[in-house]
């Protein structure tokens, strides 16, 4: 975290952030975007501007708490939430141009009452909280807290265009550290405040950012040069690539999504990868599943969850409408396990996958389908958990066809 306090311009612009995500419910990604857009920040200054964001974004009710305000008062008292940020980490407040001071006494005793509360320490919000121990019961508390650390940077290498020493030693060349991961082949993780995206390591295709958790997923379609592969809720494609890396360009690898601009993003990533044998196809009903029935090696369901494995990535989806959202996702993600897994042929390999680590999306889903679908059998399954392996949290599981 900061040895210094925020400049004053810096300052703003978490305010401003902050701003667009508690008062507009835009998502982080897309206020960082239209934020950073047009400046030529330092990329160390960029760096302390999203760590400084995240970070009360993962704890945003502790904060909160602190200086006695809430969330839904940010608009107006905004500085006076970051200067106790500052407080809280003993660092000097920053010199903004309005400014709300806070009570140092009160923040004091305000600061002990957190200590007590682990639920309210870790930034966690009580509908998750109940959430998380009826779903995880014991395990709950640690994934509590992990999910409020800062995450790390993780690349994927594009082994279409090298590997790992040799993407480390131009990444070193451009002022980027990085180091590789022993449990995770693909992967290496960024040590430095570096700005991944303006080398030329990256405009030239040889990395994608990727977290490791991610990455064990891809890894788990095992997908082999010849095959054919459906990534049936591509998205932007980040697993994508890498089966296409897996596949050594050779074979038909199908992107499919139910959204055309995600799939337009993944043919200019493909592009830059070098990933040519990648083909997208938009689900435009019903009738684009049935025609490649039977037909796939493998299929990969990634499907749209909760994301509650992800939150100390993606914070902000702590304080919008995932109770209300839950149980249509879970309805939308049996849907999908039972529609799309008929473009699996016999001896192929179903692969369902989740970035939540809750058992109601994951493992309760799999049973449930497995249970109406004798034709499959269950080979393995894993949960990548925050915790335990310090990657974002996925759940992953393998299934075979064993008849039609």
């Amino acid at each position: 975290m900061l040895t210094y306090p925020l400049s004053g311009s810096s300052s703003e612009l978490v305010l401003n952030v902050l701003t667009m995500v508690l008062t507009r419910g835009k998502p982080l990604d897309r206020a960082y975007s239209e934020h950073f857009s047009g400046l030529t920040l330092n990329p160390s200054e960029q760096a302390r501007i999203t760590q400084v964001t995240g970070d009360i974004l993962r704890r945003l009710n502790l904060y909160c708490f602190l200086v006695d305000i809430e969330p839904e008062e940010f608009d107006r008292l905004g500085s006076k939430l970051l200067n106790g940020w500052h407080v809280f980490h003993g660092l000097d407040l920053p010199k903004m141009q309005y400014s709300l001071q806070i009570e140092q006494a009160k923040f004091d005793a305000n600061l002990e009452q957190a200590k007590m509360d682990p639920v309210l320490w870790d930034g966690c919000p009580q509908w998750l909280d109940l959430l998380g121990q009826a779903q995880l019961g014991d395990k709950w508390p640690a994934e509590r807290a992990a999910l409020a650390e800062q995450p790390k940077r993780y690349l994927r290498v594009n082994e279409l265009k090298c590997d790992r020493e040799k993407l480390i030693s131009r990444l070193q060349k451009e002022g980027v550290t990085a180091v590789p991961l022993d449990d995770v082949a693909s992967a290496i993780e960024v040590t430095s405040d570096s700005a991944l995206f303006r080398t030329d390591a990256f405009k030239d295709g040889w990395f994608e950012q990727q977290d490791a958790g991610s990455q064990l997923v891809a890894d788990a379609v095992g997908a082999k040069p010849g095959m054919r592969v459906v990534d049936a809720c591509a998205g932007a494609g980040g697993k994508t690539l890498h089966i296409a890396a897996q596949m050594q360009g050779k074979g038909r690898l199908l992107a499919m999504d139910v959204e055309q601009w995600k799939l337009d993003n993944l043919k200019t990533r493909a592009k830059r990868a070098g990933a040519h044998n990648v083909e997208t196809r938009i689900i435009a009903s019903s009738k684009t599943i049935k025609r490649l029935k039977l037909t796939a090696d493998r299929v990969l369901l990634d499907v749209p969850c909760s994301g509650l494995g992800v939150l100390k990535r993606n914070p902000d989806s702590k304080w919008r409408d995932t109770p209300e959202r839950l149980p249509v996702l879970i309805e939308l993600q049996k849907h999908i396990l039972q529609s799309y897994s008929r473009m699996v042929k016999v001896g192929g390999m179903l692969i369902y996958a989740t970035c939540s680590i809750m058992p109601e999306e994951n493992r309760h889903q799999v049973d449930a389908f497995l249970a109406e679908n004798p034709q499959f059998s269950l080979i393995e399954d894993e949960n990548i958990l925050v915790s335990e392996r310090g990657f974002d949290g996925f759940y992953l599981a393998k299934m075979e066809r064993i008849a039609e």
